[in-house]
């Protein structure tokens, strides 16, 4: 895949070298933030002062620890749902969800009735007291910051924190088929009315200068379900420009989508449109390609 040598990752190839990092380090990280061989190495030796890479890259499904459930390597398997029999109803396990809508590019699936309404309203209660304002990922370190473009409050839980979101993520990994040590902890965020999300994608740029600090605890992001724990009483839903798509937020209902690359070319570009009236109430589980911890 392409990328662009952005100013920012100019600035961290030579901030890296002048900290000590080899240039063969360096290659690992860019190899394991989802660039391609041969275009990092084309980039290190551009900007590296001096710079040549002589040492042969290890992949980085070789570099990093696997969990002993997930195929190694970015892309080689993805979280997926089972659709191959054509069913209208999955099993989940503890109950039975729908199949509302699928689309193959984005890969894309909405699915009815995944939580309860007693699930959605102990997770908002649960997460009400614990509200900040929401931040984003600071693509130039790893860390937070505050985005004028994500304008909602939130909170996380921690995996298995209790047995609420035990049995949610049990339901998520049995359909996504995903191992439950590979997810993020739930994230929960409240909309009140002019509240928005701004288009973006749930990836870690290769080209971010913070991306390769990210990737440790977990490797890349490869999908992305969002549960519906309320109905706006108008506005609210979540875009999808690149399909053209905006996914009514109905109370109980939920949208998976997977990139298999951190790329646009996956349109996974989406976003959270404005609240016009009443509030909203949404939970969210991202899946790493390792275990996240």
């Amino acid at each position: 895949m392409g990328h662009d040598v952005t100013p920012e990752l100019r600035q961290w190839i030579v901030e890296q070298a002048a900290a000590g990092q080899q240039p063969e380090a360096l290659l690992r990280a860019m190899v394991q933030a989802g660039w391609a061989q041969d275009l990092a190495t084309f980039a290190l030796e551009e900007h590296l002062p001096g710079g040549q890479v002589t040492q042969p890259v290890t992949p980085a499904s070789a570099v990093l620890p696997t969990h002993a459930h997930a195929e190694p390597g970015f892309g080689s398997r993805l979280p997926d749902l089972d659709l191959s029999a054509g069913l209208r109803e999955l099993d989940a396990g503890d109950r039975r969800v729908q199949v509302l809508a699928s689309l193959q590019s984005p890969r894309l699936v909405v699915l009815g009735g995944f939580l309860s309404e007693a699930e959605c309203d102990a997770l908002v209660d649960a997460a009400r007291p614990r509200l900040v304002r929401s931040r984003t990922v600071q693509t130039q370190t790893g860390g937070e910051e505050l985005n004028a473009d994500r304008t909602s409050s939130g909170m996380f839980f921690n995996r298995g924190e209790g047995a609420l979101i035990q049995r949610i993520e049990a339901r998520i990994a049995r359909l996504l088929r995903w191992p439950v040590e590979n997810g993020e902890g739930l994230q929960v965020l409240h909309y009140l009315p002019g509240a928005e999300y701004k288009p973006h994608y749930d990836y870690f740029d290769p080209a971010d200068p913070g991306t390769p600090s990210l990737l440790q605890r977990g490797g890349q992001r490869l999908g992305t379900l969002l549960m519906y724990l309320n109905e706006p009483e108008g506005g609210g839903g979540t875009t999808f420009p690149d399909a053209g798509l905006e996914v009514a937020p109905h109370r109980g209902h939920a949208v998976f989508f997977s990139y298999d690359q951190p790329a646009p070319a996956t349109r996974t570009l989406h976003g959270g449109a404005p609240v016009i009236a009443g509030e909203k109430w949404v939970a969210t589980k991202w899946l790493r390609e390792r275990e996240f911890n």
